[in-house]
């Protein structure tokens, strides 16, 4: 039972010929709970955005200058900055964002084995619906930004629990999971984009949105051939409750004391892991992945979120508002790339990854300050490379903790490491404010 649930070496679920179909049900199956996990995050947070603002105009108690929405707004007279600064830094709606995710990570792995893997994805989808559904009928400010928490909150408990359930089969899952959500940040805006612009309301296309938790149980309880080692519904704790005490009584029906010895030996190697294991676990993941992890997306959140706004060429034929989504865009694209790059490149070095996304970070800090890009082109191209440098960093880190970490330690690696980007995204978020006032006041 260990080995297969460890992921150690490819489950043996089917024979020859439906052996195939098995591997591509279980990476389109991951593919789509990437997808659907980071897709209604950010689909939601867009029309939180959208609501806001109407909210605002139709109370008309908060000016342009107190709106959440990101959209750029011409700069009036008063403003004698050099730059053509939003008054409220986008630094502001990721540190709403990625706060709870961020908690949910941090607390999640000590506790979330006493909960069975089909109620986490029943959790998971059900807070995606809600936080769309308090978003669309929110007839408040603090409604919509509880929607936009409970996106988060499903966010997170989604990523770590999906990540320690490909511990379960083949490693080319997590190539489909990595995938699915570089998926979710380009196609997640693009069809939110397409529906406004099509005539719907903010309001109706959340609704319709409502499909993607639905996809997500589908994609868990219909498309995956789950081996019979994985914890539907009930916990790993009770699963070596049940093993070992079937084992002892077996032991006591035969009544032979060496091997119950041997028995007591074995369940200290394959129960559940005391949290001075996992504590140990965690020190022999920080240097290896969770810090270049977070490094890297520090730096790639400084720039989205500190820099990219104030990256603004006059001269160019777009406006800056038109910039800044292409500068989105293209991030998300070299995300979705480099996530799904598993299958023909893997990078073991991942200070590697870490020192170059910093050296971006420092090189477009220093060209926001003296301005001497010439074109918003040459933006683009590194925009893009950013993006190919963190979707690189996400996978591989956890490509290689899963061919890493021995077998019992595997599930609880997998959702403790995930911890490392969120606290680098979050400490961004917290430079960003510093960056943005200082440029600004310019």
């Amino acid at each position: 039972m260990e080995q297969a649930a460890s992921g150690s070496s490819e489950p043996l679920q089917r024979p020859d010929g439906n052996a195939c179909c098995v591997q591509w049900r279980n990476w389109i199956g991951f593919w789509l709970l990437g997808l659907c996990n980071n897709f209604a995050y950010v689909v939601m947070l867009s029309a939180a955005h959208d609501i806001l603002k109407k909210q605002e105009s139709q109370n008309d108690t908060a000016s342009t200058s107190a709106s959440l929405h990101v959209d750029f707004q011409v700069r009036n007279s008063s403003n004698s900055s050099i730059y053509d600064c939003n008054p409220v830094s986008t630094s502001a709606v990721l540190l709403a964002d990625i706060l709870p995710t961020l908690f949910i990570k941090l607390s999640a792995p000590f506790m979330i084995h006493k909960m069975p893997y089909g109620v986490r994805v029943l959790v998971c989808a059900g807070v995606a619906a809600l936080s769309f559904l308090l978003v669309s009928f929110s007839s408040a400010v603090w409604m919509s930004l509880l929607g936009v928490i409970f996106a988060s909150i499903s966010s997170g408990l989604g990523e770590l629990s999906f990540l320690s359930l490909t511990v379960f089969f083949s490693r080319k899952v997590l190539g489909g999971w990595g995938s699915g959500t570089g998926a979710a940040g380009l196609f997640g805006s693009l069809l939110y984009t397409v529906l406004i612009q099509g005539g719907l309301s903010p309001q109706l296309t959340l609704q319709i949105m409502l499909v993607v938790p639905l996809t997500m149980l589908i994609s868990y309880f219909c498309l995956l051939v789950r081996p019979p080692s994985l914890p539907q519904w009930r916990s790993r704790e009770t699963e070596y409750t049940a093993v070992v005490s079937e084992d002892r009584r077996r032991l006591v029906d035969s009544s032979e004391e060496e091997e119950q010895e041997k028995s007591t030996t074995e369940d200290q190697t394959t129960g559940p892991l005391s949290f001075k294991e996992r504590i140990h676990v965690i020190r022999g993941l920080l240097m290896r992945f969770m810090i270049p992890l977070g490094i890297v997306y520090f730096a790639e959140y400084f720039i989205n979120q500190g820099l990219m706004e104030l990256l603004f060429f006059h001269n160019f034929y777009l406006s800056h508002a038109a910039q800044y989504r292409w500068y989105q865009t293209l991030y998300q694209l070299g995300v979705l790339i480099s996530r799904s790059s598993l299958c023909c490149l893997k990078i073991r070095k991942l200070w590697v990854l870490s020192v170059l996304q910093v050296v971006n970070a420092v090189f477009l800090c220093f060209a926001v300050r003296y301005q001497f890009l010439p074109s918003a082109w040459v933006v683009f191209a590194i925009i893009l490379y950013e993006g190919l440098l963190g979707g690189a960093a996400y996978v591989n880190t956890f490509h290689f903790i899963s061919k890493e970490a021995e077998d019992r330690h595997r599930e609880f690696a997998m959702a403790a490491a995930s911890v490392g980007d969120s606290v680098g995204i979050a400490l961004a978020g917290l430079a960003g404010f510093f960056v943005h006032s200082y440029f600004c006041s310019l």
